[in-house]
């Protein structure tokens, strides 16, 4: 009876801390997936530009300039053919290539992420890459070639709409979330190197 004890023991860590190190030993991302948080925001930016667009192109008349505080910020209809900020204007079917693959490439990365500030940020680049890829495909002078509607002059910037604003806003988020190692899975990697160096 007693040789059969130290058989019956050495089964004893397989329960004990050596049976936690495949849970524990592998960091597990932080938070939960934020895919329908991405989706949310970009859908409801999408919709803000939407429909101040029709409002724009329904109550300003071409070249008619809606004073908001004073000269500094009015309301101006433009047809942009170019990207954001009336960039790149002669190369429409590109940018449109562009904004679909950029549409793809949010969804895809958005399926894993778990951080809530990355998903803001994309939110508001995919909301904002959508909205101008509808203009681009139904609006004038055809598909692939549509003419994005710019209503918003500030100062010396050039004129832009709900869409631009939230891609650049987006991008700076995204931007400055990767100076400060704010990872897409809700860790930072400055805390990951610490947490490497004490194991």
């Amino acid at each position: 009876m007693s040789e059969d004890r130290p058989t019956d023991n050495a089964a004893v860590p397989e329960t004990g801390e050596d049976a936690q190190e495949p849970a524990t030993g592998t960091a597990k991302p932080a938070g939960r997936r934020r895919l329908p948080t991405l989706l949310i925001i970009a859908v409801v930016l999408f919709g803000l530009d939407l429909l101040t667009k029709c409002l724009a192109v329904a109550l300003i008349d071409p070249g008619e300039s809606v004073p908001i505080i004073g000269d500094f910020a009015r309301f101006t209809l433009v047809r942009n053919p170019g990207a954001a900020f009336s960039m790149a204007t002669g190369m429409t079917w590109l940018l449109t290539l562009i904004a679909v693959a950029v549409v793809i490439g949010v969804i895809r990365i958005g399926r894993t992420l778990r951080s809530l500030w990355w998903a803001i940020g994309l939110g508001m680049v995919l909301g904002g890459a959508l909205g101008n890829l509808v203009d681009r495909i139904f609006r004038y002078p055809g598909p692939l070639q549509g003419h994005v509607v710019d209503f918003v002059a500030i100062g010396w910037w050039p004129v832009f709409n709900v869409a631009d604003s939230s891609i650049v806003c987006g991008a700076i988020l995204l931007v400055a979330l990767t100076v400060f190692g704010f990872e897409p899975d809700g860790t930072r990697s400055g805390r990951k190197h610490a947490q490497k160096g004490t194991v």
